[in-house]
């Protein structure tokens, strides 16, 4: 089962999202993105988000923590606005949260780079579960921590939405000519040698077994959370022993030569890293201009030289201070004589 925390405190409305997630604290002093059961996707995309973040990391993939959220609709008398006060109100209950990753950049699907062994590995993935939401206008992928993690799958799994025609799923095809990766060469065959072993029987009914009773609702024929639960074990190991319907049409399209192949963007220091066009930093603490005078071999820079007054030049030979001497305070000026 998911880990449990209850929420303290409302914070704001992520309107990103169609589902109109919030973020949230919680009594472990925890931040979440929380996804409502009384949201209009319903509580089977907080199923589909559970089973499919399970599935990404026996994959090697990285997804966000995630936990059920227990909501007290009481804490929507706190809220100005009236839509969130009615979500609020209809979420009582256990919700889905999802670990706030604070700092973390969007995926550019025009720049960023990612390896064809990482791509393929999330194709195989996203064609398991049937993510209809990981295309390059809303890759749903974040670079956190110089890692890239996998979110909002709650479009994935989309035949639970109608049991009695989801055996023909099975062996459907995925398409993803408007995949966020599939101009990264993926390396699907390694993506299938590497990972249809690792989803096993054992590993489906972990993964169902994570969603709280709750969230699996009554349909005709399965009328109980665990008759839920075994149709979608069912379901999911066909789709992976007809994945050769699906994986035809995956290696089909990643080899085609008119798809674009994105490379990776030239680092870019941020403007407060970039060097000053006037000066550069030397040493620890010093600094020297551009385009410094050379000095002549065999000669240094004075450690301490003299101040040129506004408008004056250097002597060409300076007068030597003998050992032990010290510069007069006056010095005598041109014209006159040293008493």
């Amino acid at each position: 089962m998911l880990p449990q925390v209850t929420a303290t405190r409302y914070v704001t409305p992520l309107r990103e999202g169609g589902s109109l997630p919030g973020l949230m604290e919680a009594d472990d002093f925890g931040t979440y993105v929380v996804k409502f059961r009384g949201a209009g996707q319903g509580r089977k995309a907080l199923v589909a988000e559970v089973i499919s973040a399970r599935l990404a990391r026996v994959c090697g993939l990285l997804v966000p923590d995630l936990v059920a959220v227990d909501l007290d609709p009481g804490l929507a008398a706190g809220e100005p606005d009236q839509e969130i006060q009615d979500l609020l109100r209809a979420s009582g209950g256990l919700n889905l949260g999802v670990d706030f990753l604070a700092g973390a950049v969007d995926f550019d699907a025009a720049a960023a780079g990612v390896s064809g062994e990482l791509a393929g590995r999330i194709i195989w993935f996203d064609a398991l579960v049937s993510n209809a939401d990981r295309s390059w206008r809303n890759p749903n992928m974040l670079f956190w921590r110089e890692g890239l993690y996998l979110i909002d799958h709650g479009a994935t799994l989309t035949y639970q939405h109608r049991w009695e025609s989801a055996g023909a799923a099975a062996g459907r095809r995925y398409d993803i000519a408007d995949h966020a990766l599939v101009g990264c060469a993926p390396w699907i065959e390694d993506a299938d040698r590497l990972l249809a072993d690792r989803i096993t029987p054992e590993v489906l009914r972990e993964a169902v077994a994570a969603v709280p009773d709750e969230w699996l609702e009554p349909e005709p024929g399965l009328d109980r959370p665990a008759a839920v639960r075994q149709a979608h074990v069912r379901q999911l190991t066909a789709r992976l022993e007809n994945r050769e319907a699906w994986l035809t049409g995956l290696r089909e399209m990643a080899s085609q030569p008119g798809l674009p192949r994105r490379e990776a963007a030239a680092p870019v220091r941020p403007f407060w890293l970039t060097p000053s066009p006037r000066r550069r930093t030397i040493g620890s603490g010093g600094t020297t201009t551009r385009n410094p005078p050379r000095i002549p071999p065999g000669e240094t820079i004075p450690r301490n030289p003299p101040r040129i007054p506004p408008g004056g030049t250097t002597p060409r030979n300076p007068p030597r201070i003998p050992p032990g001497g010290t510069t007069p305070r006056n010095p005598p000026q041109d014209g006159e004589v040293a008493r």
